[in-house]
This record gives C-alpha cells, sequence and structure tokens, in this order.
C-alpha cells in the first residue's frame, strides 16, 4: 500500500505540473491569473459534483458534523494556496514566491510534531529540508534580492495553506468520501474566489482562439490548454494527490509533492519554450533525492519513533 501511495504522489505532482504552462495560454489569451484560477476551480469543481450526482451520488453526502471541515478545506486548501501565491507574485519575484509556497513539507513537519505531538521518522525532517534546498537552487532564489514584508507574509501563508492541504487529506476521517470532499472543495474555492474574479467581465472569446504563450512555444487551442489544466492538473491530481496522502503521510505527501516544481519545468520547457538550465537541472535532481529519502519514512519505522495513526492524532489535537 505504501508503495501505491508513493506512486499515487508521484502521478499527482506530475499531473499538478501542468498547472503553470497552461495556465500560461489562458494568460497569453488575455485572461487574468485569478480568471485562470477561477475558471479551473469552477470548471473542475461543476464537473465533479455533476459526474458523482450520476455515478456515485452518496459520496457529495456530507454529514453536518462535517460541513465546517469541509468549508475550510474550499477556504484552505483550494482557494487559499491558489490566490495568496497569486497575490505574493505581483510583490515578490516568482522564484521567491515558489519557494515559500514550497516550505510546505517542512511546515508539514513542524505542525506534526509540535501540535500533533507525533514523531515522525528522522528522514521525514532530512527529506524535507533536502527538497527545500532543492528548490531553492530550482529557482535560483538568491539572485533575488527584493523582499516585500507584505508579499513575503502573503508567501508564507501561502505555503501554510499548501501544508494545511497534506495535513486536512490526513485526517477528514472515513465519514466524509474524498471524491465529495474534492468535487466540494473546488466549487467552494470557486464560489469564495467570485468576487475577485468577476465572471461577469471575464472575456469569454478567450477560449475560441488559439495562442502561442511565447517565442519557441508550442501553439495550442485555449480550449484545450483550459481543458488539460481542468480534467488533469484539477480533478485528477488532487484526486490522486488525496488517495496518497491518505496511504502515507502529510510529511511525506508534501515532501514528494515538491517534485510538481521540477516537472512543471520540464512541462514548460517542452509547451511553452522555457529553457532548463544547470541550476534547474542539478536542483530538480537534489529534490529528488529529498523525496526519496522521505519515502524511506514509509518503511519500517523505528521502535522509537513510531508512526501515529490519523485517529490518534485527531484526538491529541487541542479543541477549536
Amino acid at each position: 500500500m505504501k508503495y501505491t501511495g508513493l506512486a499515487l504522489a508521484f502521478v499527482s505532482s506530475s499531473c499538478f505540473a501542468f498547472s503553470g504552462p497552461m495556465a500560461k495560454y489562458l494568460n497569453a489569451a488575455g485572461l487574468t491569473p485569478v480568471e485562470a484560477v477561477w475558471t479551473r476551480m469552477a470548471g473542475a469543481g461543476l464537473l465533479l459534483v455533476a459526474v458523482l450526482a450520476v455515478v456515485r451520488p452518496r459520496a457529495l453526502r456530507i454529514p453536518r458534523s462535517r460541513l465546517a471541515f469541509v468549508g475550510l478545506y474550499a477556504v484552505i486548501a483550494v482557494a487559499g494556496v491558489q490566490s495568496l501565491y497569486f497575490a505574493a507574485i505581483t510583490r515578490l519575484p516568482v522564484g521567491i514566491a515558489l519557494l515559500l509556497v514550497y516550505l510546505a513539507p517542512v511546515m508539514v513537519v513542524a505542525w506534526v510534531r509540535l501540535v500533533r505531538r507525533a514523531r515522525p521518522a528522522r528522514v521525514a525532517y532530512a527529506g524535507a529540508v533536502v527538497a527545500v534546498v532543492g528548490l531553492g537552487i530550482v529557482v535560483e532564489a538568491w539572485q533575488e534580492v527584493r523582499l516585500d514584508p507584505l508579499g513575503l507574509a502573503l508567501g508564507l501563508l501561502a505555503g501554510a495553506c499548501s501544508a494545511g492541504y497534506f495535513l486536512m487529506n490526513d485526517s477528514f476521517g472515513d465519514e466524509v468520501d474524498p471524491l465529495g470532499l474534492i468535487a466540494w472543495g473546488m466549487t467552494g474555492a470557486a464560489v469564495v474566489l467570485i468576487p475577485f474574479a468577476r465572471p461577469w467581465d471575464l472575456r469569454w472569446e478567450a477560449f475560441t482562439v488559439s495562442v502561442t504563450p511565447s517565442a519557441g512555444g508550442r501553439t495550442l487551442p485555449v480550449l484545450v490548454a483550459y481543458l488539460w489544466m481542468a480534467l488533469i492538473a484539477s480533478v485528477l491530481a488532487y484526486i490522486l494527490g488525496v488517495h496518497a496522502v491518505r496511504r502515507l503521510s502529510a510529511a511525506v505527501g508534501a515532501t514528494v509533492a515538491s517534485l510538481e516544481v521540477v516537472g512543471g519545468a520540464v512541462v514548460a520547457w517542452a509547451l511553452v519554450g522555457e529553457t532548463l538550465g544547470v541550476f534547474q537541472i542539478v536542483g530538480g535532481l537534489i529534490v529528488l533525492s529529498g523525496a526519496l529519502l522521505a519515502q524511506t519514512a514509509t518503511r519500517a519505522t523505528p521502535a522509537a519513533e513510531p508512526r501515529v495513526p490519523v485517529r490518534a492524532w485527531r484526538a491529541e489535537e487541542p479543541p477549536g
């Protein structure tokens, strides 16, 4: 089961990797980043709700006691990550903002240790740190010197929301169907983002054209790019990600998910025409090393540091 979880986490991060490159096609057609995020969440959420309503309606039933959790999931784990990241890149260089978001593995390990009072395997700590170092090299963080205080706060909040995504996937219990959680989470995120995206002003004709996002990139119909982003980089990626964390742990899942940055760079090179430099290749190998190191935490854990079951973690959490 653990190796199945690792495979799911890897494929999930690979699917998420298409998010940025496909969004570039929507941006090239005239949509703002927030509009692209809103169309992605709205389309994916409504589609999944419609499909489940036909083939698996019971998945959409959320117990009254878990409605607040699902609402928080939509706000924090879905809308929060996307909106705060895009807000951060308006005040920070993209590389720094991306690095802040992918501090999530470290935040997850810290939360598990300090709040849940569980003791992850030492390799989980090491893997998270190695992955973050590799990400810093991928984005060449040392070249960026402009650190706007508000942008820094927004980036850290985006990272905290990303950590929340993994922690909530690890602890929502058996009374909520994972597919229902994802469907309502994405639909709820679209509702939350309506005031910011202002869909009534959206240029819907943008979906009828073909664009080339940059010199050297491939020309694609915007509708094809959108459907790929909604179906593969959203519906499939979230479904696989939730099931991966349920089989592994929040700490390991978050570290493996950091491979999304490397995958995104490869997809951008193949489709958008962005080049891969030496630092991207070296940093990517280091990120991969961190992910592989973290996955050893899924093997036999030392008796002195047992992995605390999800139910036990929730029992130890303070009320509220």
